[in-house]
């Protein structure tokens, strides 16, 4: 339980104060930090108040202010959307209610291995994406072929950051590799990295089949994690020259 925080009586006004979280008994130190920083997560609380299911939907929020390549009439593929949030973003910025008329009406497909809670204009579906055929089961769905595929997956965590970057990044390889077969020419891939050093393969093998490839960390993400992100442009096609 927080502790309640004191009044500010300087006659300065008021400010926002940290929640400081009691170590309950039983509950590890690693645990309790985590508690606090959410409670104390300006993002967090933005996210309950503009009823996104997380403060991930900042971070592709704030890559498409940047790259704008949630579009109007896009076909859009979320890979491990749950619980939802970058399909809630992505949702009015595609048109998928086509509720802004005289704009093209935009497709949301999200897929994740667990069941997620039903998103109005999102189209949801419980596939493991690394299935074989699974590529055309998403085509399928859409009725042809992606302008996005955009990923915010991590692996399981295992304590140990050198294997958790390399999972990551052969998770991220597998859904670069997936987006080769579904993305039109021209289209976008998004997807989460770890910072660490064994990332240059997968830069190598982007910058091979998309003509931009930045690297960005967004305000969203949290300063201290080594996560970022990897925004590829231009996709030069299923057989590039």
């Amino acid at each position: 339980m927080a502790n309640k925080p004191t009044k500010n009586t300087s006659g300065r006004g008021q400010r926002d104060l940290t929640v400081k979280v009691k170590t309950a008994r039983g509950r590890k130190l690693s645990s309790t930090m985590w508690l606090q920083r959410q409670l104390n997560d300006p993002y967090v609380k933005r996210a309950k108040a503009d009823g996104y299911r997380g403060r991930a939907a900042y971070k592709i929020l704030e890559l498409d202010e940047k790259y704008r390549f949630l579009v109007p009439g896009a076909r859009v593929v979320d890979l491990g959307c749950a619980p939802g949030g970058w399909c809630q973003v992505a949702v009015p910025r595609v048109n998928a209610l086509g509720e802004r008329r005289g704009k093209p009406q935009g497709y949301i497909l999200g897929v994740d291995l667990q069941e997620v809670e039903p998103i109005a204009g999102a189209e949801i579906h419980q596939l493991d994406f690394m299935e074989d055929d699974a590529d055309k089961q998403v085509v399928a769905w859409l009725n042809g072929k992606a302008d996005v595929v955009m990923s915010d997956m991590a692996a399981s965590a295992s304590g140990h950051k050198q294997t958790d970057h390399m999972r990551i990044i052969a998770l991220c390889e597998a859904a670069a590799y997936f987006a080769f077969d579904v993305l039109e020419e021209g289209g976008t891939f998004v997807a989460k990295v770890l910072a660490g050093g064994a990332e240059g393969d997968l830069q190598k093998l982007l910058k091979s089949r998309f003509t931009k490839v930045a690297n960005v960390k967004p305000p969203a993400s949290r300063s201290d994690s080594s996560e970022k992100f990897v925004v590829a442009t231009g996709f030069k096609g299923s057989n590039p020259v």
